[in-house]
């Protein structure tokens, strides 16, 4: 894809937030709906687009949910027997900010510890932005 500094979502650039969150409560963790809500929330804060959501309740316990975003996706694995979730959010270009997703995601699920690390990819098009 060429370089358009007017279109700032097609870059061959974006940030990779991975977090894990532990000390969750349960409840929260199997709640599918809850799960599906809190992160379709946290990404229209954030500026993406969603296009599509899917999501499985695991028996005995446990949630996957899954965003596909025109910026390029977003994912939830809990482990409620652990309290814990692992929370992932790709997000390309300069328009979306993932960084907000997983800490509003964070504020929703109140855990007692985390850790959050954001990986930088593709190109360096930081000039491009104003």
């Amino acid at each position: 894809m060429s370089v358009d500094t007017g279109a700032q979502v097609g870059l061959f650039t974006g940030r990779h937030v991975l977090a894990e969150l532990e000390g969750v409560a349960p409840e929260l963790l199997d709640d599918e709906q809850y799960l599906r809500d809190a992160l379709n929330d946290a990404l229209s804060a954030s500026d993406a687009t969603v296009c599509q959501m899917i999501a499985k309740r695991f028996d005995p316990q446990g949630v996957t949910v899954l965003a596909l975003l025109s910026e390029s996706h977003a994912s939830m694995h809990t482990y409620p027997e652990d309290g814990s979730i692992f929370i992932d959010v790709f997000t390309c270009g300069h328009t979306a900010k993932p960084e907000l997703a997983v800490q509003l995601l964070a504020e929703a699920l109140k855990p007692t510890s985390q850790n959050v690390q954001t990986i930088q990819r593709g190109h360096d098009y930081a000039e491009l932005v104003c």
